[in-house]
């Protein structure tokens, strides 16, 4: 009994010594637990205007149909039970104002319990949505938040001292997540390791913004010298997130300042903005100028159980790093890998390789009954993705548009042989066609306004383009963003059973 005791204290000095090294958190924790509650806010609200579309009863890839081909323990979700559109709503909706809770410090006002059900509930709310999300959820920043507010609960309520684990685990994300994507880069394509990716990056990028023309026409050594800043901070920096103050408040801002620059060059949904977020786990509040600014006069000492609960945590953390910690030294690295169905402590990391040629599929139609070469086709323009060459992109991040992000990906599983290109449909892209003969207003909503507002089309086709973005001398003297090139066909002209003649 009293070797127990003994082993117990000597636990307790050794969090206080790593305590004093890693500095006091409460306006830390503050920021962390609020930056982390907005972007899940902002993902429900996301699922909220598009999950239905996309994957409800009547969806391009129905939930329904998917939970008849897995179990729960292949892919945890409420929606086991059953799922209906209107169950999804509920699940959305709870979501949603569970983070508003969280996001006005009311989940850290009252018992360590109460903020803990709050941000579990909310884990637990958002794997239901990512678990059936199948392609459309397939990104690595939904594990990244799932990560991030599952050890968000731990962080403990306003009144309570900041526990030390959740902090460190959440700065393990970012160390993994930093390390794996400079990783990836320098394994997968030479044009990272010459500096010349971002010669093609700007312009090729699955959505740019505002700023990507700007981006892609600065001088080449900037671009080269960006490439490798790039490499400076995601392969080196890292690593200075462990080390005592100020070392790892010098690595956290360069990693913020990195995914800043990020940030007003592309649309990467949360990605970077959740990166930012954990960029500020590696302050301490003497190093942000805050110390005991933010701390109550009379903290309550933190519970026993909080404590054997934070324990738990950092040793259940420990085991789950095995995975993701031999991918970082293989040669065969994943990018985005889950080695859980609860998506933690994962491997993750973006753009190993670099498309050096954008090419669009533009899906077009027509009310036409009978096609000739004198059709006249009008085109469907998305709301994020490159249509018009004369529109400007958008800038839509944080926010999530996931149908522009997956019509990205469809002109890179091209199969290119020695006679033809061989395309293989999606189900989903197969779908959307349908569903916009059928004139679906659940999906029209995903899309900028249809140019057939009266009535669908007749016929529906997809062509393939080459864009390109327009030299400065072009823009100015067009007032064109895009110039752009028909290469070929992606899905010939479809009718409805119907209406085919």
């Amino acid at each position: 009994m009293a070797d127990a005791c003994q082993k117990a204290v000597n636990v307790v000095n050794w969090s206080k010594a790593l305590g004093s090294y890693f500095g006091e958190a409460w306006l830390v924790r503050l920021i962390l637990q609020r930056g982390i509650a907005a972007l899940y806010g902002i993902a429900f609200f996301n699922a909220l205007n598009q999950f239905r579309a996309l994957l409800g009863e009547r969806g391009l890839l129905p939930v329904p149909d998917y939970l008849k081909r897995v179990s729960f323990w292949q892919s945890p979700s409420l929606f086991h039970l059953r799922y209906s559109d209107r169950m999804f709503a509920g699940v959305a909706w709870a979501g949603l104002g569970l983070s508003i809770v969280a996001l006005t410090g009311l989940s850290e006002s009252g018992p360590f319990w109460l903020s803990i059900a709050v941000w579990l509930t909310l884990y637990a709310l958002y794997l239901s949505i990512v678990n059936v999300g199948q392609t459309f959820y397939g990104f690595g920043w939904e594990s990244m938040l799932l990560e991030a507010g599952f050890f968000a609960a731990f962080l403990g309520p306003k009144q309570l001292a900041p526990a030390l684990y959740p902090i460190l685990a959440l700065r393990w994300l970012l160390f993994r997540v930093e390390l794996g994507a400079g990783l990836v880069k320098l394994r997968h394509d030479p044009c990272w390791r010459d500096l010349t990716c971002l010669y093609y990056h700007y312009e090729t990028q699955p959505l740019p913004n505002p700023l990507s023309w700007r981006f892609h026409h600065f001088p080449k050594p900037i671009q080269r010298m960006s490439v490798l800043f790039s490499h400076f901070v995601q392969i080196a920096v890292p690593f200075g997130l462990f080390a005592p103050e100020p070392i790892a408040a010098v690595a956290g801002a360069l990693i913020i300042l990195h995914q800043l620059l990020l940030i007003v060059s592309g649309n990467y949904a949360w990605l970077n903005w959740l990166t930012v977020v954990l960029g500020v786990a590696a302050f301490s509040d003497r190093t942000l100028g805050a110390r005991y600014a933010f701390a109550p006069i009379a903290p309550e000492p933190r519970p026993l159980s909080f404590d054997l609960i934070s324990y738990a945590l950092a040793l259940g953390t420990v085991v789950l790093s095995v995975k993701p910690t031999l991918n970082l030294f293989s040669k065969a690295q994943a990018m985005n890998a889950s080695y859980n169905p609860f998506h933690l402590v994962g491997s993750y990391g973006a753009f190993g390789s670099i498309t050096r040629k954008r090419h669009e599929i533009v899906l077009e139609g027509t009310d036409e009954r009978d096609i000739s070469e004198h059709t006249i086709w009008r085109e469907y323009e998305f709301k994020g993705k490159p249509s018009d060459p004369s529109r400007r992109p958008g800038q839509w991040a944080p926010y999530h548009l996931r149908l522009d992000w997956l019509m990205w990906f469809l002109p890179l599983r091209m199969v290119p042989s020695a006679t033809r290109t061989r395309i293989r449909h999606e189900r989903w892209f197969a779908r959307l066609a349908e569903k916009l003969l059928e004139g679906d207003r659940a999906t029209l909503a995903l899309l900028r306004p249809t140019p057939f507002a009266t009535r669908p089309p007749a016929h529906i086709r997809a062509s393939i383009f080459l864009y390109q973005f327009t030299g400065p001398l072009e823009r100015k003297q067009t007032g064109l963003i895009w110039k752009r090139t028909r290469i070929g066909e992606y899905l010939p002209a479809i009718a409805l059973p119907s209406t085919r003649t």
